[in-house]
């Protein structure tokens, strides 16, 4: 499965927070429907990525640090450290035995295209306009 749902749920945050209020992860939780546990470990990796910003204390929470028309799909999934590799072969440092045997793979080439294809493509969608369906304004 390429879109998680720990990256389902993390759209789902980013679309809650979206109006630029300030949201605990349980208001999070409940508006859209994600379970708690997951509200808070999703909310802590969009932090760390920059896409969050969290206040601690009695009137803590958290509150959008990005604009949704800056950052794409292929962030999104970076940020929840998803793997958007189509095989394994196309992951950073694998080491293929079958190219390394036979001086290059025919597979492996054209699966090259396909993964930078899909990579253009993930990175060619605005969080702004999956959420939405428009860019913003």
């Amino acid at each position: 499965m390429l879109i998680t749902r720990e990256t389902d749920y993390a759209l789902r945050v980013l679309r809650a927070l979206s109006e630029g209020e300030q949201l605990t992860a349980g208001d999070i939780s409940e508006q859209q429907m994600v379970p708690k546990p997951f509200a808070y470990k999703i909310i802590k990796k969009l932090s760390k990525a920059g896409f969050v910003r969290i206040t601690r204390g009695a009137d803590g929470g958290c509150r959008l640090a990005v604009g949704l028309d800056k950052v794409t799909l292929y962030d999104l999934m970076a940020a929840m450290e998803e793997d958007s590799a189509v095989i394994a072969c196309m992951e950073p440092g694998y080491s293929c035995p079958w190219r390394e045997a036979h001086g290059g793979c025919m597979v492996h080439c054209r699966l090259g295209l396909v993964q930078q294809r899909l990579h253009e493509e993930l990175r060619g969608h605005t969080l702004q306009e999956l959420i939405f369906g428009t860019a913003a304004e």
